[in-house]
């Protein structure tokens, strides 16, 4: 089979409006996806076509040939020097706002405009189908025909996180105007339907995580009275399965079988609401969650979890404000090797700090006492007490920890590595050093009094975030020498 067939070629077109550039991408988006559904829905109903049927992404490319004169505050919004840039893009109808955003911001600070055309990076047929309502993609030999003689299929050795991780070498000069490839977010898009049993389209650009069943209940009783608040602004609440409510007194059906890490979406125009998300025990579910949330490209991500307390002189139910981070998870030391210091962000600590005041209704010295700020260490081992104490309580105590837990080091390295605001607030619920063990009688009183407030802590510091300017939650902290001008 040599012969391709493909949609009429788009041409690059010039554009100096950041709104109809969109609508461009959305245009040759919307006819690549089409074309492929036809010719599969063809191929599946007739006989496989006699020859290879390829879409391509749509493209945005941009060059400059000056240096441009920008406000040096920024971190995002333009390139660091002349050259061509250029960025595959994917569902441009869910990433709407923010592209009109970030290419709006490339026009307006260097004063060139936009290429909108074809790129020469094929559509995978599995991405073209996952909005495809009833249409899935039949798994090898169950067709009459090999599926990757005919269509593209994905293809892993493409699909990285070169560009985020510093690694990425153009092959024709061309650099990368976006953190991510059209077919990287396409993976991602995927992985989180499949994780957490709702549409990417819910999540909210301010995402809580958690490793406690028990938050997620606290989080749909505030989503039922934000709802009946009509002055609240938050407009619907949706449970997994995609199941939405804009009434507080609305139905959810309770799942047979939860998934693996089941999110809740408190929704907000523009997707100004908050999500959260139980990801369970363990770094590896933490560094799984994350990879794929961060190319929604959400505006902060927290930690609002359970760990246990080093200190003698913390009691159970005290917070903790990571500060620091020991890093034992080791799910990440391939991409961010230990060495890499993972800064405190002083917007997040301030906004966290100030939401503790606010609902403990403590403040200043006060609020020390039910509340340390230190080192967090994070651990691959669930039941670390077991071994021999020597070391890991040496290396605990010369890190100065104050606590342990096994994914908060994990969430804020993956922040620091995708440019996603991060931060930590974790409550002490036992003292494994100090003879109080997580036993069932002392966890259930523990949860009763402790989870309702924990959880509005990590709601307040959302909602003050939401109220603070993008470019200023975004700081240069998180951006390296050489960066994408795509936040």
């Amino acid at each position: 089979m040599t012969q391709i067939l493909t949609p009429k070629d788009a041409n690059p077109q010039a554009f100096t409006d950041a709104t109809a550039a969109v609508e461009r991408l959305t245009e040759i988006y919307t006819q690549a996806i089409q074309f492929l559904r036809d010719h599969f829905n063809t191929a599946m109903s007739d006989s496989a076509p006699d020859t290879r049927i390829r879409a391509f992404y749509p493209e945005v490319r941009f060059t400059t040939s000056s240096f441009a004169q920008v406000d040096t505050r920024l971190s995002f919004g333009h390139v660091s020097g002349p050259g061509t840039y250029a960025a595959t893009i994917t569902r441009p109808d869910l990433f709407r706002n923010y592209l009109i955003q970030q290419i709006g911001l490339l026009l307006q600070n260097h004063d060139q405009p936009v290429y909108i055309g074809t790129s020469e990076t094929p559509i995978p047929l599995h991405f073209a189908m996952t909005s495809e309502d009833g249409m899935t993609i039949p798994q090898d030999g169950a067709a009459d025909f090999t599926l990757r003689d005919v269509f593209d299929v994905p293809d892993l050795s493409t699909t990285n996180d070169d560009i985020v991780n510093g690694t990425y070498v153009s092959p024709d000069g061309v650099a990368p105007l976006a953190p991510f490839t059209a077919q990287r977010v396409d993976y991602s898009l995927a992985r989180l339907a499949h994780y957490t049993a709702t549409d990417p389209a819910h999540f909210q650009c301010h995402v809580l995580f958690t490793n406690y069943q028990f938050y997620v209940t606290e989080f749909e009783a505030y989503a039922r009275e934000m709802l009946a608040d009509e002055g609240s602004g938050y407009t619907s609440f949706v449970s997994t399965g995609n199941q939405e409510i804009t009434d507080a007194d609305g139905p959810l059906e309770t799942p047979l079988k939860l998934p693996q890490m089941p999110a809740y979406h408190l929704k907000r125009e523009n997707g100004g609401g908050i999500t959260l998300v139980n990801i369970g025990v363990g770094p590896s579910n933490a560094k799984t969650a994350t990879d794929h949330i961060a190319v929604l490209r959400p505006h902060a991500w927290l930690m609002v979890g359970h760990c246990a307390g080093l200190r003698n002189s913390q009691a159970l139910g005290d917070f903790v404000l990571a500060h620091a981070y020991l890093r034992e998870d080791h799910v990440l030391d391939d991409d961010l090797p230990v060495w890499v210091p993972i800064p405190a962000l002083a917007e997040i600590q301030i906004a966290l700090e100030q939401a503790v005041a606010q609902v403990t209704r403590l403040e200043g010295y006060d609020l020390k006492r039910i509340m340390r700020t230190g080192t967090v260490a994070t651990i691959d081992n669930r039941n670390w007490e077991l071994r021999e104490h020597t070391g890991p309580v040496q290396r605990l105590s010369q890190s100065r920890a104050v606590a342990l837990d096994m994914e908060s080091a994990t969430i804020a390295a993956n922040g620091y590595r995708f440019r996603v605001p991060y931060g930590t607030l974790l409550c002490v619920s036992d003292k494994p050093l100090h003879g109080e063990l997580k036993l069932p009688g002392m966890a259930s009183d523990f949860y009763k009094t402790q989870v309702s407030r924990h959880l509005m802590i990590g709601i307040r510091a959302m909602e003050q975030l939401r109220e603070m300017p993008l470019e200023r939650i975004h700081s240069r902290k998180l951006r390296s020498f050489d960066e994408t001008a795509f936040l």
